[in-house]
C-alpha cells in the first residue's frame, strides 16, 4: 500500500465510474448536479446599469439594495463588494458569498418580477449568515418585493 510523507497510509482514490448504483454516494453526487448554482439567477453586466439607475438604494446594517420590478425581470440579482471596504480578497469572496446565501435561502419569498443588486457595506465585516440574512428580509419588506 502506498505511503505518504508523514507515513500515514494513503488509500487509493475511487473514480466516479467506481460508485456503485443505487448507493448513497451516487445520490448525492445526483443532487449535487441538480442543484441549480447561482450563476442561473445572476444579473448580467448590462442588467447592472438598469438596476443602477432605476431607483434609489435602501440601507441596512450590512448591506445596500437596489430593486428592479419590471416584467422581464425574473428574481436575479447582482453582488458588488468594494475594495475599499474588504481589502483582502478573502473577505471580499465571503461577503460575496454571505450575500448569495441570503439571496438563495429567501428567493422564493420574493417578487417574482424584481432585480435585485447587494452591495456590502463595511460593517458586514466579521458578521455570521444570520445577521445577512435578518438583514436582507428587512430590506426585502422595506422595499415591497416581500411576499413571505
Amino acid at each position: 500500500m502506498p505511503v505518504d510523507v508523514r507515513g500515514v497510509h494513503a488509500l487509493p482514490r475511487r473514480s466516479q465510474s467506481a460508485v456503485r448504483r443505487g448507493s448513497v454516494e451516487e445520490e448525492t453526487r445526483i443532487s449535487k448536479s441538480r442543484a441549480r448554482p447561482f450563476r442561473m439567477y445572476r444579473l448580467d453586466s448590462s442588467d447592472y446599469r438598469a438596476v443602477f439607475d432605476d431607483r434609489r438604494p435602501l440601507f441596512g446594517r450590512t448591506l445596500s439594495m437596489w430593486v428592479r420590478c419590471t416584467t422581464d425581470a425574473g428574481r436575479r440579482a447582482g453582488v458588488v463588494v468594494s475594495k475599499k471596504n474588504f481589502r483582502r480578497a478573502v473577505d471580499r469572496n465571503r461577503t460575496k458569498r454571505l450575500m448569495r446565501e441570503a439571496f438563495r435561502l429567501n428567493r422564493r419569498n420574493l417578487a417574482e418580477n424584481a432585480d435585485i443588486i447587494l452591495s456590502a457595506r463595511r460593517d458586514m465585516a466579521g458578521k455570521k449568515l444570520e445577521d445577512v440574512n435578518r438583514d436582507f428580509v428587512n430590506l426585502c419588506r422595506r422595499a415591497g418585493i416581500w411576499r413571505g
